[in-house]
């Protein structure tokens, strides 16, 4: 039987929530830890601590990136910096140039948002989505209908 790398693995869950926050998949967290998949889902069934590690790595993941989709939807300033070199009577003379920007709203990503946070409001197809409504109620009186047989 082979040497469980458990106490290895247990060592780098500060890495594997560092590498599920990167955006690595599942996969790519078992070849850095040198694991299999396979592995990985058994110690994921007895290590409740590598769910966790899991879980928080991607919760922070997801949250940075709706904040800079909401960045990106809202519109923001931002201060580009450019610096060059001149030369001037014989002497090279560095120069830093400061400039403010705006970027604009990006209609994309607010509808993209808005159809994701408040999706009764906001759809590509709100006749399917009328229609999603009518069938999860219809759903939902046949299952207490059968309750009564």
């Amino acid at each position: 039987m082979a040497k469980s790398k458990w106490d290895q693995v247990k060592s780098k869950l500060h890495l594997v929530e560092k590498w599920a926050r990167d955006g690595l998949r599942e996969d790519q967290i078992c070849k850095n830890l040198g694991i299999s998949v396979t592995t990985l889902e058994v110690y994921k069934k007895q290590y409740p601590e590598v769910v966790k590690a899991l879980k928080k790595g991607k919760e922070t993941l997801i949250t940075e990136l709706e904040n800079a989709l909401i960045k990106k939807a809202l519109g923001y300033e931002y201060e580009e910096k450019k610096v060059y070199t001149k030369t001037e009577n014989g002497n090279s003379v560095t120069y830093t140039e400061i400039t403010k920007k705006h970027q604009p709203p990006d209609t994309g990503a607010l509808f993209g948002l808005l159809k994701n946070k408040d999706p009764q409001n906001y759809s590509d197809n709100p006749q399917m989505l009328q229609l999603k409504r009518q069938e999860l109620e219809l759903r939902e009186r046949l299952a207490k209908a059968e309750e009564w047989t």
